[in-house]
């Protein structure tokens, strides 16, 4: 499965970066990068996000992105990230988690990032402090 969810991701590589968009080539966000994903994989989203800004509900500290990680998402120890992983990050101490990406290695993940597109980086101490919830896809029945 996480081969699978890998090299789907990796399809997306070259993706502009759109606000709010899920169509690969064309343009995506860091959620919309999941989105394709899981629908490429299981074929429907299992909820339709509502429209976000891109201060992901900063002002009312609402949890909104790591909420549905726990509703659709199965919980992962995080010092045992593993490829095909959700990887939820805080961009600032305190703030909510607003961005997300998927692992593509132990050292490495996939995301869609303001200013660069979807792109595979490596996971490094920056990114990695700023992990708040790793979480794999659900299995295919």
């Amino acid at each position: 499965m996480s081969a699978l969810i890998v090299d789907e991701a990796r399809r997306w590589i070259g993706t502009p970066y759109r606000h709010q968009a899920a169509v690969r080539g064309a343009g995506c966000d860091c959620l919309g990068l999941l989105r394709g994903v899981w629908c490429e994989v299981y074929g429907a989203e299992p909820e339709v996000p509502p429209a976000y800004t891109p201060d992901w509900d900063e002002v009312t500290q609402a949890d909104v992105l790591m909420a549905a990680a726990r509703r659709h998402l199965e919980p992962q120890e995080m010092s045992e990230i593993a490829s095909g992983d959700v990887l939820l990050f805080r961009m600032r101490q305190g703030a909510v988690a607003k961005h997300l990406g998927i692992a593509s290695g132990a050292a490495s993940f996939i995301h869609a990032y303001s200013g660069h597109g979807v792109i595979e980086n490596a996971l490094s101490d920056p990114w990695r402090r700023r992990i708040v919830g790793v979480y794999s896809f659900p299995t295919l029945d």
